[in-house]
């Protein structure tokens, strides 16, 4: 019967989901209309919405396409080709190696999400390498999953929000907050620590079962070690282009600048992941030719997040764009759930809310800056701790990210694989952790 359904979601997948680009305009043309439906704006407004919101992620994907050269530079690095090709000759079965993919994902992006989703991709190529007979789409949907953990995890967005307290705070939160609230009251929350605790244990498993009889295997292209081919270092200016002095020195203005920032805080911020896997990577390849030639071969990943990140800022532009009377499709979203919500069921209807705005907002901050202002005071007057309330929005923002492939670009550019061949599989995930997610909200909280 198992194998039945994951079969089942892997084909309906397989023959409807269209192409990342192709599903993001077709997000952009379902918010329109329900822009006009709900919000009662006219195309020109929405239209102009969209043109705003198309220029408002280039920070981001600049972020994101770092994360995807640096995390592949760092990742074929010979110390760290040799490091993932000894971890991964400890796995010899197929689902062993579903199973171990899957939880150094998730300890990953418990850790960051940044890290989380390289050193997930990553791997899986590598035990693609090693693991016979092995599924690779499904190895690298079970790195995806790591995926599903990150907002509960340290470098939740939301959870830190709440951390920081503040005037921004008391926007986010609709007034409810602007006092720090402690992360042992969100991150290290017992319900919290049993939700993901729960998913750490149970999705593994679910993966693993989800293994095909007849897998299909990975093109061996893919994993195909490229050999580095240097000019011959025959000219002042190429032993200059290949020298260990000039690494060094920048090595360590990067260690002076790294000093600075962990004096005054150990906060991993993406820019943060950012650089470290920038200098260990350079650090990694000896000399800045040599890295540099690395992360050349990986800009071929990054052709998704160029593409595709104006129009999901597009949509956001629409979804949060609100008319004369401050009524946008998220807040219309938001007001619905919390009309047939009661003080028991208001944490799984704000989990619920905040997964269907994902879809269309694939944004942690951005989603609580919509949901925000209007969940909170809603939860406060139905007697619901504002910080349940947020994690609530927090593992609503994770949980849909896995049928939303905008996360997923930058560890498709690393597996060589498009959304289609993963996103079956994740749908199963989506609804074993939504079943899990719910629950904790229900019975823990």
């Amino acid at each position: 019967m198992f194998a039945t359904l994951t079969n089942l979601s892997v084909q309906l997948v397989n023959r409807y989901l269209p192409s990342p680009f192709v599903f993001s305009v077709v997000l952009t043309f379902i918010a329109f209309i329900a822009g006009i439906v709900l919000t009662g704006q006219s195309p020109l407004a929405l239209a102009h919405h969209w043109g705003n919101g198309l220029w408002s992620l280039h920070s981001f994907a600049m972020q994101m396409a770092l994360i995807l050269v640096t995390g592949y530079a760092f990742a074929n690095a010979p110390i760290f080709q040799k490091l993932l090709d000894k971890l991964a000759s400890k796995v010899h079965r197929p689902i062993t190696a579903i199973v171990v993919v899957t939880l150094v994902a998730m300890i990953g992006c418990l850790l960051n999400w940044g890290f989380g989703l390289v050193i997930g991709a990553v791997f899986a190529k590598a035990l693609a390498k090693r693991v016979r007979g092995v599924d690779y789409p499904l190895l690298v949907a079970s790195a995806y999953s790591g995926f599903l953990v990150w907002h509960g995890g340290l470098s939740g967005s939301v959870p830190l929000t709440l951390s920081t307290g503040g005037e921004t705070l008391a926007k986010l939160s609709g007034g409810t907050l602007s006092d720090v609230v402690p992360i042992s009251t969100t991150i290290f929350s017992s319900y919290n620590l049993i939700i993901a605790g729960l998913i750490l244990l149970i999705v593994p498993i679910l993966n693993a079962l989800m293994h095909p009889k007849n897998p299909t295997l990975v093109n061996p292209e893919l994993i195909k070690d490229k050999p580095l081919i240097l000019p011959p270092n025959d000219t002042p200016a190429q032993k200059l282009d290949d020298s260990r002095l000039m690494m060094i020195l920048l090595m360590m203005l990067a260690m002076g600048y790294f000093a600075v920032e962990f004096s005054k805080s150990m906060n991993f911020g993406l820019n943060i992941v950012i650089g470290l896997f920038l200098f260990i990577g350079l650090l990694a390849h000896g000399t800045l030719e040599r890295y540099y030639r690395a992360v050349n071969d990986g800009i071929s990943g990054i052709t998704g997040i160029v593409l595709l990140f104006p129009f999901y800022g597009g949509i956001m532009g629409v979804v949060t764009g609100a008319n004369a009377d401050g009524i946008s499709i998220g807040t219309q979203v938001t007001n619905f759930f919390l009309n047939h919500a009661s003080s028991d069921t208001f944490p799984i209807l704000a989990f619920l809310s905040a997964g269907v705005v994902n879809v269309f907002v694939p944004s942690g901050g951005g989603q609580f800056a919509v949901q925000g202002p209007i969940m909170m005071p809603a939860g406060l007057a139905l007697g619901v701790k504002p910080e349940v309330t947020a994690m609530a929005i927090a593992w609503g923002d994770a949980w849909t990210n896995m049928i939303q492939p905008f996360w997923a670009l930058p560890l498709l550019g690393i597996a060589g694989l498009d959304a289609r061949a993963i996103m079956g599989y994740c749908l199963m995930v989506l609804i074993a952790s939504g079943l899990i997610i719910a629950g904790g909200f229900y019975f823990l909280v």
